[in-house]
């Protein structure tokens, strides 16, 4: 069965540095630690634990993985590998399905033999790039903006928030457009669909004027580009009324879009700034103008980072920084807040919502394909995992609509779509639902009593055992409790109905 709480996370190898050319597989010739690991970070563990040998290799092991690993001794790589065997496979009901036939959808009408693609960014910016995404199973790429303006980028340019283990949480970036010359670009999209003739290319483009607009987006389709994705989002290109200033003017949209789509006859999607308060007015527009689709988000304007002895934000440049576009799995539920605002809309229905901001697993893709996104564009991630994440993005999603009884990827979407409001005052209030403590994965740390004293209802205590004891008539059933364990030993329990006032 797939969890909505894997049974093994990230906490569990958290020195777990993803490494290239990973020098624990060198040292076992029975099972690949790397990808194993790599599919445990990436929440999909049913599948590694199908893929593994009939016998368990690790009970008579050495673990000499562990000795070779660039963090030796700090990674658990055998206990792992138990753990797969004896914890997640005894729940695996349903088999790795023997094909990828239920991943195949559209862009617009157009084929994509997955809904993953690269978005528009450094990581499709140049032809070896996007031919390797292309091998490593990526259904196609948005390439990095075609412009024809004279691009020369800032260094350093990148900085980021990252967790404890050291991971970005959220990345900033001052990234401007494509620094190709129009004509380098379009030869790089001749190469590729010559190549590569059924992957799926979408050439971002921007232009300074109605009638720029239009010749890019001839020049892409002529080129060879399957569609076209007009950006009016760039945070790093406001000066001069480009990028997100744009997005924000809704007649800009409108006449833009119009002017791209009457020169060209391949779909024409609008990607659109999140740096307003909602996105259906600038949506509305793009379809007025007679987009096909509308793509976002674009990266949300940022600051990250003041170093205290300079006085400088992240990334310094020569002493000066600048307000950044902010990306990562941190911008994921305002991304997600917006597809559901656009797939909730009327107005916009048979729009194809190509969905990003954030993705890295396939369960966040799921939920944005839930919330009516029909393709997941994926950037961070990337940069910072490498193209290989693709393998467990279409495995864990094969596996789940597998089991879900799914016969294809497009009868997920807009599914969460009826269970969320946009507002919270239509949600029942007269029911409580209590926490249960998990005794035996408990180890009496306290956090949950901390919280709960501090930031909830006193309602926690702990017993002469260090463990929690709840005190039903404080509990409210807010879950912060659940929130904060470190342990996952506190799950939603029992419920308790209140009475209405009054």
């Amino acid at each position: 069965m797939i969890q909505q709480t894997p049974m093994i996370s990230r906490a569990d190898m958290i020195r777990c540095t993803l490494c290239a050319d990973a020098p624990c597989d060198a040292a076992c010739d029975r099972v690949r630690p790397a990808a194993l690991l790599r599919s445990i970070w990436f929440q999909n563990e049913q599948t590694a634990a199908q893929r593994l040998p009939a016998e368990n290799p690790c009970i008579v092991c050495a673990a000499p993985c562990e000795q070779k690993c660039v963090r030796a001794g700090e990674v658990s790589i055998r206990d792992l590998i138990n753990r797969l065997y004896y914890q997640v496979q005894p729940e695996c009901e349903t088999a790795i399905p023997d094909s990828e036939e239920r991943l195949k959808c559209d862009l617009c009408g157009i084929p994509l033999e997955n809904p993953f693609l690269l978005s528009s960014s450094v990581v499709a910016s140049t032809y070896d790039m996007c031919a390797a995404a292309f091998e490593a199973g990526w259904a196609g790429i948005c390439f990095k903006t075609v412009c024809s303006l004279d691009i020369r980028e800032a260094s350093p340019r990148f900085s980021a928030v990252t967790g404890s283990d050291g991971s970005i949480i959220g990345f900033k970036n001052i990234e401007q457009l494509s620094d190709h010359s129009v004509a380098e670009n379009m030869a790089i999209f001749r190469r590729l669909k010559a190549k590569y003739p059924t992957k799926f290319i979408l050439a971002s483009i921007m232009g300074q004027n109605e009638a720029e607009w239009g010749e890019l987006a001839r020049l892409c389709e002529e080129n060879g580009a399957d569609a076209v994705e007009l950006n009016f989002s760039c945070p790093n290109m406001a000066e001069g009324g480009l990028g997100s200033d744009i997005g924000q003017v809704p007649e800009l949209v409108e006449r833009f879009t119009r002017a791209a789509k009457q020169a060209c006859h391949i779909p024409v999607i609008a990607k659109l700034t999140p740096n307003v308060a909602e996105m259906s007015p600038a949506a509305e527009a793009a379809k007025r103008g007679g987009a096909d689709g509308i793509a976002a988000i674009n990266t949300i304007k940022s600051v990250t980072g003041l170093n205290l002895h300079t006085y400088v934000a992240s990334p310094a440049v020569h002493g000066q920084s600048a307000v950044g576009g902010y990306s990562g799995n941190a911008v994921k539920p305002i991304a997600l807040r917006f597809i559901a605002e656009m797939g909730h809309n009327p107005e916009l229905k048979g729009l194809h919502l190509s969905a990003m901001g954030g993705v890295e697993t396939w369960t966040d893709a799921l939920e944005f394909m839930l919330l009516g996104g029909g393709s997941i564009q994926v950037t961070t991630a990337v940069m910072q995992y490498g193209y290989r994440i693709i393998d467990d993005l279409k495995a864990g999603l094969n596996l789940y609509l597998a089991e879900k009884g799914f016969r294809n990827v497009r009868q997920v979407i807009g599914l969460g779509l009826d269970a969320l409001s946009g507002t919270t005052d239509t949600l029942e209030r007269n029911t409580v639902i209590f926490p249960a403590f998990e005794k035996e994965r408990c180890i009496g740390c306290g956090r949950c009593m901390i919280s709960c004293s501090d930031g909830g209802h006193q309602a926690i205590r702990l017993d002469e055992n260090r463990r929690p004891v709840l005190d039903g008539k404080k509990c409210v059933g807010c879950h912060l409790c659940v929130l904060v364990c470190p342990q996952r030993a506190i799950k939603p329990g029992k419920k308790r109905i209140v009475r209405e006032k009054g």
